[in-house]
């Protein structure tokens, strides 16, 4: 086998030339700072070292108030003591979080900007509309999964039914009077009502709002009669709304007196909405694992978790390779429950 000298041209005896140190302003400089002491940064960690640079600006596809606004501030509060920049809640409601999580799916994939997502967001519209203004799996990054939640059927005092087959008797004794608030197309609520709807074979004036936040006034209100939502538990507590069932599995913990839907008579409106964080596609990922352990930090601390399960909700924080998981795994889940329900694509 031929040597790599004599391939070269060159004796193999002959002696070795040092290499000379590239010239100009650029090798100079990395010459000054080695002489200094100055370490250069690896390539993997440049992320890392430079965020955060700026706030970091949270944005909720929803109207302030609601339950998925309150997790993006009580946990970005806590993110913003550890983190070194202020974590910013910023609302960005309608079109069933599509406004939201498309300026999320643009932004700038630094790590600056990040989108509590929802099921709505990513698991429920990809089936609801034929075309969407971001790919729920190609344009995002997962962070982490934070929570699922039962949807608590609640109906303002003065409707005469105290359970989910009294308010069936009701609906049916009286096709498209009773006012149902929902929030839009493919929303928890909206979910929710539409899996009860099927199953007991009634028909409602379906009322769509921008989220919790001016839905749960109205019916306080008596503007509509019924709600599917999971911020409403302390309203019920005080008497001024009737809980009548959840969509859970099993009653919940902070609201023992509250059946679910299966207990009810109706096994198939079983229903969990679920917040996440997610960050623009491509964002790096250091950065990623910088926000997913702040995240997961924050959901550790006893007030933040008091705060998120005080409507039921169970805290589920994992990484982000769990979460996309979850998410794939979620589309496929619901695209089965929407289908059934016999709601079509816009």
């Amino acid at each position: 086998m031929k040597s790599l000298a004599r391939t070269s041209g060159r004796s193999p005896n002959a002696p070795r030339r040092r290499p000379r140190p590239p010239a100009g302003p650029a090798a100079a400089a990395m010459a000054a700072m080695l002489l200094i002491g100055v370490p250069l940064a690896a390539p993997g960690n440049a992320g890392a070292q430079a965020f955060p640079s700026k706030p970091v600006r949270w944005v909720v596809p929803y109207a302030p108030g609601g339950n998925t606004d309150m997790i993006a501030r009580v946990v970005g509060a806590r993110m913003s003591e550890t983190l070194g920049q202020q974590v910013v809640v910023e609302n960005r409601a309608g079109a069933a979080t599509l406004i939201g999580s498309e300026y999320v799916a643009r932004a700038a994939p630094d790590g600056h900007t990040m989108l509590l997502a929802t099921s709505t967001t990513l698991a429920i519209n990809p089936h609801l509309y034929r075309k969407l203004p971001y790919d729920p799996v190609a344009d995002f990054a997962p962070i982490t999964l934070i929570a699922r939640v039962a949807m608590v059927l609640v109906t303002h005092p003065s409707l005469p039914a105290k359970t989910a087959k009294e308010l069936v008797a009701l609906a049916k004794a009286r096709p498209g009077q009773i006012a149902n608030g929902t929030q839009g197309l493919g929303s928890p609520s909206y979910m929710a009502s539409e899996l009860f709807k099927s199953a007991a074979g009634i028909s409602l004036i379906d009322v769509p709002y921008k989220g919790s936040g001016p839905a749960v006034p109205d019916l306080m209100g008596g503007q509509i009669a019924m709600l599917f939502d999971n911020t409403s538990l302390n309203f019920v507590r005080a008497g001024r709304l009737r809980a009548i069932a959840h969509t859970g599995e099993k009653r919940l913990a902070v609201a023992p007196e509250v059946p679910t839907m299966v207990e009810s008579g109706f096994p198939g409106v079983v229903f969990y909405s679920w917040q996440g964080v997610v960050a623009p596609a491509k964002t790096p990922p250091d950065v990623v694992a910088r926000l997913n352990a702040e995240v997961v930090r924050a959901l550790k601390l006893a007030d933040v978790q008091t705060k998120i399960t005080a409507e039921g909700a169970e805290i589920l924080a994992v990484g982000p390779r769990e979460f996309g998981d979850y998410i794939r795994s979620e589309i496929v889940r619901f695209g089965k429950v929407i289908r059934d329900a016999g709601v079509k694509p816009e």
